[in-house]
């Protein structure tokens, strides 16, 4: 059965190179960017990983926590790091998960056969601090992911749910939000500043 938005994110421990993890637990009260290589020792994974890590205070400032999974031992991650610290200029300090047995890779989906039967595509599952499924996005392992994008969505996701609105397209923090159709726009112009109408379907105002 497909995971799907609004679902509780399966749980489940497993080792990574910072130690033992239980899923619900790392997740705490916090936002997590849960994502998957194919293995370690290869450049697009290389690059990702580097690029997690030279974004952790955007991430912390967010109160987003990284969690990546590779199928590879926990060895190997420690044998790798190394090489993504110095190609990629960072200091990798998020845990990845050693999932040498596809346990998590299956719970989750990340093994799509068409691909490879054994290795994990670049799927990315945004969880909030409810432990329920916010966003997820798929690149196949020749796509490296758009990391501008990753933390948008997240900006969208934890300011849609913090003042109930909805996001226009191409949306960025600051500019106008969408009214929801649920909230009249009487009590939209109690709430929110500077309403525009532009349809009754379509009202936008600033936060």
């Amino acid at each position: 059965m497909s995971l799907l938005l609004g679902d509780i994110a399966p749980n489940f421990q497993i080792d990574s190179q910072k130690g033992n993890i239980d899923f619900h637990e790392f997740i705490g009260n916090s936002w997590v960017f849960f994502f998957s290589h194919p293995a370690d020792f290869t450049p697009v994974c290389t690059t990702e990983m580097g690029r997690t890590a030279q974004l952790a205070a955007e991430f912390e400032k967010r109160n987003v926590k990284p969690l990546g999974l590779s199928t590879d031992s926990v060895e190997e991650h420690k044998q790798w790091i190394p090489d993504v610290n110095e190609t990629q200029n960072t200091d990798l300090q998020f845990p990845i998960v050693a999932d040498t047995d596809n346990k998590v890779a299956n719970l989750y989906q990340m093994i799509h056969p068409g691909a490879s039967e054994t290795a994990a595509v670049r799927s990315v599952f945004i969880i909030g601090p409810d432990k329920k499924i916010k966003l997820t996005m798929t690149y196949p392992m020749n796509v490296g992911r758009n990391f501008d994008e990753i933390l948008r969505v997240i900006d969208a996701l934890q300011t849609a749910e913090k003042y109930n609105v909805a996001t226009p397209a191409d949306w960025t923090p600051g500019k106008r939000v969408i009214v929801p159709t649920s909230i009249s726009t009487e009590d939209a112009k109690a709430k929110f500043n500077n309403v525009e109408e532009v349809r009754p379907y379509l009202r936008y105002a600033e936060l």
